[in-house]
């Protein structure tokens, strides 16, 4: 018998393996699982050298997957940009603003968010542009709002990207306008925030390589151990193979391949894609994903692709049904020539439109490619047509689901505003569960949620109710799933959408040793407590890279 590295005893051991769903103690030589047993069957393993930790019945599992992050970019924010929170209030934005001149005074912009969605209707401010203005007048500005599709900057940064009252709009875009004028108000939507975001200066190297270990810390405390970066530009890509050649990447990374945002009507750069995903993969950084961005949000700026119109509004014309990025036609071209190619895609479709559309293209798509293996994914897929539903499983395609980010969240009032009625039949996950669609589901953060801390969501996909605020009403609760169910989709699903099943998400002899030991036990306490969950260590392939508590 080969003696363990790392032995774990004394512990209640959920681990989301079929064959073997309970275990006491498990042993690891080499960061991977060589024996699952009871404690006295685990002593065996020990040897002089062995590291024993005693988990004095605590409760552990495999690691988390967030299946839908930025969270590189998340972390980058944290640490270089203007930071409030998406209840900021006026005051609260310019007291952050002043404070990040101090703290960055060399930087030509400041850069930051993220204010929620209707922050300038709720407070009166009729120009941003003029508001920042007054704030800042000597540096641009450029702020971010909660959805991530959005901005508003004043009249420096405006200058700085080339925008002014002779600007045109783009398609998908709009850039908002002072009353009677053509004078931009610093108010820049979906596109016209896109290419904004293009012209102004980038993170360093040094910066962004700085972000992802950051973010792997702050992973690894939430018990995380792999993500999906779904939207990873040249830099990012760069920064965690660096990062990853340190060896200091202790998460897998899916890399989603950025693709040109917003309207399009010719195909992708294959070529471009194929020589990123085969220069940039590494170890723990799987390149072999892209993404496309179908629509945009159904909040306010009413850019998701909605089947029936949103709520009459002046700035909209009559039976606005919101926007499609890419033609159905293009679209089905570029994921036969992806799936020929052996990416998996994922989609932004934020309405149910766009969600048709997509699973439209994908089934013209697998019948050119003469492929069906591949899981494509529909990113916040919480409007679904009823008779959608059954497609997910039928095409192999997976509801990416992200559900504690738009509830409980600011940014659901603004989707009840846009939407009316609607909105209260948001996120059908019971219904594609037992369409047996594939499911997976992520943070989405930096975008409307303050972290990336999974435990809010898995408590979110059981109660149907904000974790933090006990008065507000469930939401459509008929589709709430059990825990296991909830644990099943951060773990197992979550691991087959990173294309790493034969490799983690279950804790089985052979599978990498990445496991989690709680502060609590998840099946004796309240679903709402779940929220509330502590990780007190995180071990990936065999190595604590976290520990809270000395055990």
């Amino acid at each position: 018998m080969t003696r363990a590295d790392l032995v774990v005893l004394n512990g209640d051991i959920l681990t989301m393996d079929q064959a073997r769903p309970r275990a006491q103690a498990l042993a690891v030589y080499d960061g991977h699982i060589t024996a699952l047993g009871s404690t006295a069957e685990l002593r065996a393993h020990c040897g002089v050298d062995t590291h024993i930790i005693d988990l004095a019945g605590r409760m552990a599992m495999p690691g988390l997957v967030d299946g839908h992050c930025h969270a590189t970019n998340g972390a980058i924010a944290n640490l270089f940009s203007c930071k409030f929170g998406f209840d900021a209030t006026p005051d609260d934005i310019r007291h952050a603003l002043l404070s990040s001149t101090g703290r960055f005074p060399h930087a030509q912009v400041i850069l930051g968010g993220r204010w929620g969605s209707g922050f300038f209707e709720r407070h009166g401010i009729a120009s941003p542009r003029a508001w920042l203005d007054c704030i800042v007048p000597e540096r641009a500005v450029y702020l971010r709002d909660d959805s991530g599709h959005n901005a508003c900057a004043n009249s420096r940064a405006l200058a700085l990207v080339g925008i002014d009252r002779h600007s045109v709009e783009p398609p998908g875009g709009r850039i908002l306008r002072a009353p009677n004028s053509n004078e931009p108000n610093g108010l820049l939507l979906e596109e016209a925030d896109s290419q904004a975001r293009g012209r102004l200066p980038d993170w360093s190297a040094a910066q962004y390589q700085t972000g992802v270990r950051e973010m792997v810390r702050i992973a690894n405390a939430y018990g995380i151990s792999g993500i999906n970066d779904a939207d990873a530009n040249l830099p990012l890509l760069q920064a965690y193979r660096a990062v990853d050649e340190q060896d200091a990447l202790s998460v897998y990374v899916a890399a989603s391949l950025t693709t040109p945002y917003g309207h399009r009507t010719t195909p992708l750069d294959y070529a471009l894609l194929e020589s990123w995903r085969d220069t940039y993969a590494s170890r723990h950084v799987d390149t072999r994903f892209v993404k496309i961005y179908q629509d945009g949000v159904p909040t306010s700026a009413r850019s998701a692709c909605m089947l029936a119109p949103y709520v009459e509004h002046q700035d909209f014309p009559a039976g606005y049904r919101g926007v499609m990025h890419v033609d159905g036609a293009t679209l089905a071209h570029d994921i036969a020539e992806l799936e020929t190619r052996g990416f998996t895609v994922k989609l932004h479709t934020a309405g149910d439109g766009s969600i048709r559309a997509a699973l439209d293209a994908i089934e013209i798509a697998h019948a050119r490619s003469g492929r069906r293996d591949l899981c494509h994914e529909l990113s916040h897929a919480g409007f679904v047509a009823e008779v959608d539903i059954p497609r997910f499983a039928a095409l192999n395609v997976a509801a990416d689901l992200s559900p504690y980010l738009w509830y409980p969240a600011p940014i659901i009032d603004s989707i009840r505003a846009a939407l009316g009625p609607r909105a209260e039949l948001y996120w059908p996950i019971k219904d594609l569960l037992e369409a047996g669609a594939p499911l997976l589901a992520g943070s989405d953060w930096p975008a409307a949620v303050a972290s990336m801390n999974p435990w809010p969501g898995i408590a979110t996909l059981v109660t149907r109710r904000d974790p933090d605020d006990a008065t507000r009403g469930a939401l459509w609760p008929e589709q709430s799933i059990s825990l296991m169910q909830a644990l099943h989709i951060f773990t197992v699903d979550g691991a087959r959408a990173l294309r790493r099943s034969a490799h983690t998400g279950s804790l089985a002899i052979g599978k990498s040793a990445d496991l989690i030991v709680l502060d609590r036990d998840l099946f004796t306490i309240a679903p709402a407590a779940v929220a509330g969950t502590e990780v007190e260590i995180t071990i990936f392939e065999g190595r604590v890279v976290h520990q809270r508590a000395a055990l």
